[in-house]
């Protein structure tokens, strides 16, 4: 049983509902929120959570094994240092550090206390990802060519008349880290690493310091190529994806955001046949997904079970490919990865 304080009540309340699903595994024993009554609010009236404004308190809490990080940007890498140094492990929502240099000192931190660090990638767990890793695995996709990602979303004055949103100082950057971040993981966890990037963004939906639309160009390690069109000014909240392989392609259906628990079509490409997509799709079982999945990766980790958790270094991952586009935005030209050392934008107001 691995006990949890989460910190944060906002988004905090929707980890909660993950933790539920999984109650041999997890028990949430706080939450801790500067506002107590929202904190209530999220436990649903469960008296066995304790609700508390004092995080050196819950640190101090040698009952609590895992802290969950559920606050602003701005405050991960502070917050999920001391959660180490306390001796606890950590799973921090994204973005995982405003820089490169801070998700160093995170590694750093994590590394010296001998815990774990999970970033929130929960977008990888479901039964179309599931498949799709499956056909990878079976050898009938050969070469990546090429695929699109579409992250249309409705974000209006409502959404950023919380203070820290829309603004570099809070949230780091705009669309490309708050939004579309899930489905770049996805584009390197399916394709592998990125070797050169060039974005455009512009500010064309609200009346923030961060961008809310972006397009973009990708070369992969691989050699395939790939697109992501973004935007926080769509009629509704859809995303999609769409990767082509020699033997099949992939493509999502239209959920926002769980797209790998929403239903997904292969489609063989000869001479790879449909029977032989569809016998190797047949074979892959259900287990948990979404939040619930990403939860259960991190229970068979801490127990030693050997499992498909999100690592720090795809969160490391994450962090400089968002500072290759923003450096290219900046610049007006490609960028190639891995960045070399010393380049480090996320938290610089000129990428604004």
């Amino acid at each position: 049983m691995i006990r949890v304080a989460i910190i944060g009540a906002g988004i905090g309340a929707e980890h909660l509902q993950g933790y539920r699903s999984l109650p041999d595994a997890f028990r949430v024993s706080t939450i801790c929120d500067l506002d107590r009554e929202r904190a209530a609010i999220a436990t649903g009236g469960d008296l066995d959570i304790r609700i508390t404004d004092d995080l050196d308190a819950v640190l101090a809490d040698d009952a609590i094994d895992l802290i969950d990080v559920c606050l602003p940007p701005h405050l991960h890498v502070p917050v999920s240092v001391k959660a180490l140094q306390a001796g606890k492990h950590v799973i921090c929502e994204k973005p995982i550090a405003r820089s490169m240099e801070e998700a160093a000192t995170l590694k750093e931190a994590m590394e010296a206390s001998g815990k774990r660090v999970f970033p929130v990638f929960q977008y990888r767990y479901g039964l179309a990802l599931d498949q799709l890793r499956a056909l990878l695995a079976s050898g009938y996709a050969g070469k990546a060519y090429v695929a699109s990602l579409e992250t249309h979303w409705n974000r209006d004055a409502e959404y950023y008349a919380v203070p820290w949103r829309g603004t570099v100082e809070g949230e780091v950057g705009g669309a490309l880290v708050s939004h579309a971040i899930h489905s770049h993981d996805l584009l390197c966890h399916v394709f592998g690493p990125v070797a050169q990037v060039s974005a455009m963004t512009d500010t064309r939906v609200n009346d923030i310091e961060t961008e809310d639309c972006a397009a973009i160009t990708f070369r992969m390690e691989n050699g395939a190529l790939a697109t992501s069109s973004i935007t926080l000014g769509a009629g509704d909240d859809t995303s999609r994806l769409k990767f082509c392989f020699g033997g099949f392609t992939a493509e999502s259906g239209t959920m926002p955001y769980t797209p790998a628990q929403d239903r997904w079509t292969f489609t063989a490409r000869a001479p790879v046949t449909q029977a032989q997509i569809d016998a190797v799709l047949a074979l892959v079982p259900e287990r948990p997904q979404g939040f619930a999945g990403y939860l259960n990766s991190i229970s068979d980790a801490l127990n030693g079970r050997a499992g498909s958790e999100v690592t720090l270094a795809d969160g490391q991952q994450s962090i400089e490919l968002a500072t290759a586009l923003y450096l290219s935005v900046r610049e007006d030209r490609s960028v190639s990865l891995p960045l070399p050392s010393g380049v480090d934008l996320l938290v610089k107001k000129e990428v604004a």
